[in-house]
């Protein structure tokens, strides 16, 4: 596994689940053109990218450009870097046709290309600071956050209080949360939001 500081983001869940098994990092999908209209994901790839920046990652093709293009029109430049897929002209598997263009995408695209392209964009190679100490599936648990009776409305207020989509999973909600603040942070947040429960 690739360790990458900065989220990655992609178009759809196939690209995050060939990602996944090549690098370990925060992976945020657009769900396609998705992301034009959910103010939601786009305030959280905004405060992602301030926190740790983000890595673009879309297909070849001119959705994955107009993608590539909106993104950075929402977040400053300075936060973001871009890996490009070349053109392989193919078809996925779990495809009956080829894309409309004929390109691979990012899910169809052999592993040594993905991590070509990583090399390119320059993110292998940077210095990875000691990690501090992450929030943990373990820390939403005993916050009430998850695995309890009102832990889907406490995590509702989690995910408000940090500005977050809220159809966000415990397992997305961790990944997102060790990029965007701190345990310490964190655990401001919980006694704010317990603080409130108990009025």
């Amino acid at each position: 596994m690739i360790k990458i500081k900065q989220a990655v983001i992609v178009e759809g869940k196939y690209d995050k689940i060939k990602l996944s098994q090549i690098i370990d990092a925060p992976i945020i999908q657009t769900d396609g053109f998705g992301i034009f209209k959910n103010k939601e994901l786009q305030k959280m790839i905004k405060t992602v990218a301030e926190k740790t920046g983000i890595l673009i990652l879309t297909d070849s093709d001119s959705a994955g450009f107009q993608i590539r293009s909106f993104i950075g029109s929402t977040v400053d430049s300075q936060y973001i870097r871009h890996a490009y897929i070349p053109d392989i002209f193919g078809k996925e598997k779990r495809k009956a046709e080829p894309s409309k263009e004929g390109k691979l995408g990012v899910e169809g695209v052999p592993e040594k290309v993905i991590i070509e392209a990583l090399e390119k964009a320059g993110v292998l190679c940077e210095k990875v600071e000691a990690p501090a100490r992450p929030i943990t599936k373990l820390d939403l648990f005993e916050g009430g956050f998850a695995g309890g009776e009102n832990s889907a409305s406490m995590r509702l207020k989690l995910l408000k209080y940090f500005g977050l989509p809220s159809r966000l999973s415990a397992n997305s909600l961790v990944k997102v949360l060790n990029c965007m603040t701190t345990y310490d942070e964190y655990c401001i947040a919980v006694e704010k939001i317990k603080g409130e429960n108990d009025i």
